[in-house]
């Protein structure tokens, strides 16, 4: 593994470990607060808001060794269409489940649980790795 798979890799790390925390309480909690609707929905809004953050590390993987161009060209397009299949997956949730089976609040509130869990671990990662630049030289 190189020197850029390595500080990927940590950054993964370092944002999937507060999410999995947040994601194994927001299940059980979410199953005490809405029963089976609320589990459903604190166990879709945990993988749905992994995989959405994951993708963009795994396209960083992907094009590090693109000229800048390229890699901005891959970075705006794997946003837009990461953005596209969300607004497509709500919508297939919204329109082919039944409120009572996948409580939509519970839903919310994980996903924007995880949201944040993820950046600040993601955020912290980063600080910690310092790559390119450290301001104390």
């Amino acid at each position: 593994m190189n020197e850029g798979d390595s500080w990927r890799s940590s950054l993964w790390r370092g944002a999937l470990v507060p999410s999995l925390v947040t994601t194994v309480i927001s299940i059980p909690v979410g199953f005490l607060v809405r029963g089976s609707a609320g589990l459903a929905a604190s166990l879709l809004a945990s993988v749905t808001v992994i995989i959405f953050f994951s993708v963009h590390l795994i396209v960083a993987r992907i094009s590090r060794s693109l000229d800048p161009s390229s890699t901005m060209l891959v970075a705006m397009l794997s946003y837009f269409l990461k953005v596209a299949l969300m607004a497509i997956f709500l919508i297939l949730v919204t329109r082919l489940t039944e409120a009572e089976s996948i409580d939509r609040p519970t839903f919310a509130i994980v996903a924007l649980a995880l949201t944040a869990a993820w950046l600040a671990g993601e955020i912290r990662a980063f600080l910690r790795l310092r790559p390119g630049l450290d301001s104390r030289q």
